[in-house]
């Protein structure tokens, strides 16, 4: 089998990598890893990766990633939530116009290649009930949000036509992230793990009681990888799914910090407001009613403990600064 995955060489796309290469259930021949960046030496010291360097929004790198035998393409290149909002051009042109050649590209050459999509909850927005259910309309506040919700709808309908078997999945908020913060709205929900636990003060832009939809880096490749191995018959006319995931409040995250790495860790936790990130983070739903998901047998974290034990044991080697 040959795979691409666009931003193979970022956070997610390593492990995803990482994960395919290492059991080798799809019998891969070919993984190109597409990024603005080489792809590190642990991954294109095997033999069957191919590293791509360049814009997501060129053509050619495109075209040189997704050849007519490709068989399976993982779009997970993005610019993410404040960076779109902040930048409107690079943001359409990175999460939309690529996104639609990488359709195009699919369709032009007629073997129907399988495509998992990276979604968003950014797709919601406003006034949400309670609980956002499978049935909620998509009424995204911001460039992000419109961006991908887009995205949803192509994949969807350029999988009616025929010309590829897509799905689409809405991630939950990832943490805990390694490496340093990005331009995302969501980017503290790592950094006020991550950072203590390396000896560093993290700032929290959003108030104690703020709760987010959460799922781990373990969970989020697990089901990225189930997504594309389900059957196209398992998905219906609507090819696109809210990920499982948990609600915790940011207090009861670095409560859980201390929890995991005592009380000096936590108090590397410093709070202090940001309108703008608030202003995006309250427009995302907190809690929503994944039975489709689960009953087609995607997986689910339960608390935060177990995943900042998770990131300690696969980022730290164990050691907490």
């Amino acid at each position: 089998m040959k795979i691409a995955i666009t931003g193979g060489a970022g956070f997610l796309g390593k492990k995803l990598a990482r994960s395919l290469l290492d059991d080798n259930a799809l019998g891969v021949e070919e993984l190109v890893l597409a990024d603005m960046v080489e792809a590190p030496e642990e991954l294109t010291g095997d033999s069957r990766v191919r590293s791509i360097v360049g814009d997501v929004t060129d053509h050619d790198l495109l075209a040189d990633a997704i050849r007519a035998d490709t068989d399976s393409v993982f779009h997970l290149a993005a610019v993410v939530s404040a960076g779109a909002e902040a930048d409107f051009d690079l943001g359409m042109a990175v999460n939309l116009d690529a996104t639609r050649t990488i359709l195009e590209l699919a369709r032009k050459h007629g073997n129907r290649p399988k495509l998992v999509f990276s979604s968003s909850c950014a797709v919601y927005g406003g006034d949400l009930p309670d609980v956002v259910t499978d049935n909620q309309q998509i009424t995204p506040q911001n460039s992000y949000g419109v961006q991908k919700a887009i995205g949803e709808l192509l994949v969807n309908d350029y999988s009616r036509k025929g010309y590829l078997d897509g799905r689409s999945l809405r991630y939950p908020t990832v943490v805990v992230r390694p490496g340093k913060p990005n331009k995302a709205a969501s980017t503290f929900a790592s950094s006020i793990i991550r950072e203590p636990l390396q000896g560093d003060e993290a700032v929290c832009p959003v108030a104690p009681e703020t709760e987010m939809w959460l799922a781990s880096p373990r969970t989020i490749v697990a089901n990225t990888r189930h997504a594309h191995d389900l059957d196209a018959g398992a998905w219906g006319p609507w090819r696109t799914v809210p990920l499982p995931g948990f609600t915790a409040t940011v207090r009861g995250m670095v409560d859980a910090l201390g929890t995991v790495a005592g009380p000096d860790v936590a108090a590397r936790v410093k709070w202090q407001p940001d309108a703008a990130i608030e202003k995006i983070v309250y427009g995302w739903p907190t809690r929503l009613d994944t039975r489709r998901a689960d009953a087609m047998g995607f997986k689910r974290d339960t608390d935060m403990e177990s995943i900042i034990r998770a990131f300690i044991e696969d980022e730290l080697g164990g050691k907490i600064a």
